[in-house]
């Protein structure tokens, strides 16, 4: 397990997630929403996509995100392990309206409304989507599913260097 990536829904605590697996390992640890420019278009996906692609030519990395229309036939290829982090809609919808509070913070109060949607859509919309592309690009890949904050301690547990 050398290439991990994480999915799930908003709020879920991926990138948290990513930068424990990180800080553990040493691996880079790649945040595609940190990457993803907020005023950027469909027109910006092939800078995206350059960016992704020179992003996970390494021999290690921790890949935070879904964008599965337009990163999955990169990453999922290189990946080694997909984590889902099944956390309720509850807690993740909980996350993002509070984290749009804290100072310096990318995620924006006008966007609530918009990933709300997404987490309340995603089992119906959003996971057959990304179960799609995981089939077409990873159909072999192993994926585990966190469901708790005992599974991710177990699961950084498991980890080595």
């Amino acid at each position: 397990m050398k290439r991990i990536i994480l999915l799930g829904f908003a709020g879920a605590g991926k990138s948290t997630l990513a930068r424990a697996i990180g800080a553990r390992t040493g691996r880079p640890v790649i945040i595609l929403d940190d990457i993803w420019q907020s005023g950027w278009t469909e027109a910006q996906s092939p800078a995206f996509r350059e960016i992704l692609r020179a992003l996970h030519t390494g021999d290690s990395w921790v890949s935070d995100g879904n964008f599965a229309a337009v990163s999955f036939d990169i990453r999922l290829p290189r990946a080694d392990l997909i984590v889902w982090l099944d956390r309720p809609r509850w807690s993740s919808a909980w996350r993002v309206m509070t984290r749009v509070f804290r100072k310096g913070e990318a995620h924006q109060l006008a966007n609530l409304p918009k990933v709300l949607g997404f987490i309340w859509n995603f089992e119906r919309v959003n996971r057959p989507r990304i179960e799609a592309a995981i089939a077409l690009h990873g159909p072999t890949l192993p994926q585990i599913r966190l469901a708790n904050d005992e599974d991710i301690a177990r699961f950084l547990d498991s980890l080595t260097a």
